[in-house]
């Protein structure tokens, strides 16, 4: 008879797992044993459980299957919970492996004893503590079925002496991967439909919930004339050879969006649970599609809500739907939105892949004077020198803060690129170790983590693992001293500067130490060959970048309350 533990590392392989993530334990011996004598499935050790539970979460966001991680008693499994609320959020499928005490031990305040199935109340969908040997296979099947169903994250957790206890069930377990597809209501999507109709001006709201009915949404935008702002998510899949497409609103847009957002009478939103409602538009008549009920209208009023799978709910639209005639809407959409991203090229110099007019190099120069008197590396050529030196099929993984605005607004998604951050948790220090479980899914691919000096130093101790296991990946740092969107938050409104300083080490001698090859490069003459280097280098590979750390990223529409917080905090900051 097998054992618990060889009968879940037996399942996840059929499943199709190749990695499990974490650091081993007393609890765990049995299941890492397991893995040890296991053929298709390795062990990556790892030096913090959070970045093992990020590189899970990365790895079930990029390939679809399970993301597996683990962590032994108490502190071991606590250290999972910032990786796996990141996982929860991001709707990714991750199976969460805890030990426990001895079961005879178990409520009796031992050593390290930790109440688990209390712990992750909040982040799991299903969390369950195995008492015997023959409730397996059944919790697993349940833990793994509730990961795919949401999806989301489960928990098994098991004592020190489960692990190796017989089971008794003769069947392997069967896991319930493929999700029902849903269809809309006829009511539903006549009255949405009806809608779309009597409005002149539609602006689409795309998220990644869209991402696999790219064709239908295009031709659905074609029909309407319609301008399609994407969410940050949507970006890798959504926004190259997309002629309606004006990027990102929020924090880190620009103003074309909020021109198409204040210009529609109807707002169409497509699998995206965006979540900051001040920045759509007030009073507008809207329309949500999503397979979701529980996001519709949680961040806006919507009139119609149409519960269904992108695919088949725009099929169903452009049925029912009349093409429009007037484009102008569009046009003005993507004509400022044009005229921005030239004025942003305008900071990045020679190089890139797009060269910008020369009113845009003059406007950028007068910023300058401001912005960057010491003329530092501006982060935005950084971030466009990257795109241009980049693989077609890139993974992109950006930390949360500056890094994500810089690969937002330079960053092209063309070809097979993908995108992984910490997109709703917000959480720092994500960029590295998902940039670990990219790698690990195909070592033959690029992979290239945007990291803010403030998020790699977090968990530096985990460049080691890259080391080890000869993950090739390329991590560019955004080394500006500061926690740059903390510092930008503060200005924002009139608070000077406090408490954002860092005081970094040369992160490239550091990374060298630990066995990187690594440069640091504090001139921009030298930039371009760096980057070019350090993304033809084999193996893992890091490029600590002396950034500008007062370049100003203004949001797509600065109020006059911001612009005076901006002038006061830099008088104050002067002072």
């Amino acid at each position: 008879m097998p054992t618990v533990a060889e009968t879940i590392v037996s399942s996840l392989v059929r499943l199709g797992v190749k990695t499990v993530w974490g650091v081993v334990g007393d609890a765990l011996n049995p299941i890492t044993d397991a893995i040890r004598t296991t053929e298709g499935i390795d062990w990556i050790g790892v030096r913090h459980e959070e970045a093992g539970a990020f590189a899970a979460g990365a790895q079930a966001q990029l390939s679809g299957t399970l993301g597996v991680c683990m962590g032994t008693v108490g502190p071991g499994s606590v250290h999972l919970l910032n990786g796996l609320y990141d996982a929860k959020k991001s709707h990714a499928p991750v199976l969460a492996i805890c030990g426990q005490v001895p079961s005879a031990e178990m409520h009796s305040e031992y050593f390290q004893e930790v109440d688990n199935d209390l712990l992750f109340a909040d982040v799991a969908t299903f969390r369950a503590t195995v008492t015997s040997g023959a409730q397996m296979p059944r919790l697993l099947e349940q833990a793994v079925n509730a990961a795919f169903s949401r999806p989301g994250v489960a928990v098994l957790t098991v004592p020190g002496d489960l692990g190796e206890q017989e089971v008794s069930a003769a069947h392997e377990p069967r896991f319930v991967v493929r999700q029902p597809v849903l269809h809309p209501d006829p009511r539903s999507l006549d009255e949405a439909a009806r809608l779309i109709d009597e409005a002149s001006r539609v602006t689409i709201l795309a998220g990644i919930g869209a991402a696999g009915a790219r064709a239908e949404l295009l031709d659905l935008a074609g029909r309407l004339k319609a301008p399609m702002v994407l969410t940050l998510k949507a970006k890798a899949v959504l926004e190259e050879d997309n002629p309606f497409e004006i990027g990102q609103s929020g924090l880190i847009g620009n103003p074309a969006t909020k021109t198409a957002f204040d210009g529609a009478d109807l707002l169409l939103m497509v699998g995206t649970d965006f979540p900051y409602p001040e920045w759509l538009p007030q009073g507008t008549p809207t329309v949500q599609l999503d397979r979701r009920a529980a996001h519709i209208g949680r961040r806006t009023p919507v009139d119609v809500g149409l519960v269904a799978d992108a695919g088949v709910g725009l099929r169903a639209l452009l049925r029912q739907v009349v093409a429009k005639d007037d484009g102008s809407h569009l046009d003005k959409a993507r004509s400022e939105y044009q005229t921005w991203r030239d004025r942003q090229l305008g900071l990045v110099g020679d190089g890139a892949d797009q060269q910008p007019s020369l009113t845009s190099r003059v406007i950028a120069k007068v910023r300058g004077v401001g912005e960057n008197p010491r003329d530092l590396i501006r982060p935005e050529r950084l971030a466009a020198l990257v795109d241009a030196a980049a693989a077609d099929d890139a993974v992109f993984t950006a930390d949360t803060g500056m890094a994500t605005v810089w690969l937002s607004r330079f960053v092209r998604m063309r070809g097979s690129r993908r995108l992984v951050g910490s997109f709703n948790l917000g959480s720092m220090a994500n960029a590295m170790p998902q940039a670990l479980g990219a790698a690990a899914l195909d070592r033959g691919r690029q992979v290239v983590a945007f990291c803010g000096d403030g998020g790699l130093t977090m968990l530096l101790g985990d460049l080691i693992t890259a080391v080890e296991q000869q993950l090739p990946v390329k991590l560019v740092v955004f080394d500006n001293g500061r926690l740059g969107m903390v510092k930008l938050e503060q200005e924002q409104v009139g608070q000077p500067e406090f408490g954002t300083t860092l005081h970094n080490p040369d992160l490239a001698g550091v990374a060298r130490a630990i066995g990187l090859q690594a440069w640091r490069v504090e001139d921009d003459d030298a930039l371009a060959d760096a980057v070019a280097q350090a993304l033809a280098t084999p193996g893992p590979v890091l490029l600590d970048v002396v950034t500008n750390p007062d370049e100003v990223a203004l949001p797509p529409h600065a109020t006059p309350d911001q612009a005076w917080g901006f002038a006061i905090a830099k008088i104050k900051e002067t002072l």
